[in-house]
């Protein structure tokens, strides 16, 4: 009984799993097929080659996937953007909905004191404890980059490690 109960949950666990990223081999996949696998795509952006679904997956929106699909439909290429070698092509000057155009949606916003504008926060995987941050200003332009520690790792004085 124990081995059919820890199979199940086994099962359970893949197939949820089965719909965070896009399959490995998309080549000979529609749009449709996807949408069905990944369930709908929270953002969908019309681009010089056709379509770009926006996924943003994972804990705390560690992933983002971008789908690039051609006008019939099929997929083109899959590509995870929250990286640093695209973090490094943000860079002041730019337009928020450019910033959206190459990171997706940020995890988190945080909005300035006295009317500056806002934070975006991007999880994403790394070895350190930090996530990427844009300054955008009123004007909704990239005023500033860097990255940050999220709430989560800040140290607290009242914690007491053994």
């Amino acid at each position: 009984m124990r081995l059919s109960t820890w199979s199940l949950m086994g099962l359970s666990v893949l197939t949820a799993c089965s719909g965070y990223a896009p399959p490995a081999n998309v080549s000979d996949m529609t749009q449709a097929q996807l949408v069905s696998l990944m369930g709908p795509p929270d953002t969908v952006r019309q681009t010089a080659t056709g379509t770009r679904l926006e996924f943003p997956r994972g804990p705390r929106g560690q992933h983002t996937w971008f789908v690039d699909v051609d006008p019939v439909g099929k997929i083109i290429k899959t590509e995870q953007v929250l990286t640093e070698p695209n973090f490094n092509q943000i860079t002041p000057g730019m337009t928020q909905e450019e910033v959206r155009q190459r990171l997706g949606r940020p995890s988190e916003t945080q909005g300035l004191g006295r009317s500056r504008g806002v934070v975006w926060n991007y999880r994403y995987e790394n070895y350190f404890c930090q996530w990427f941050q844009v300054e955008i200003s009123q004007e909704q332009q990239v005023r500033s980059t860097g990255y940050g520690q999220p709430p989560e790792c800040m140290g607290h004085d009242d914690v007491i490690i053994p």
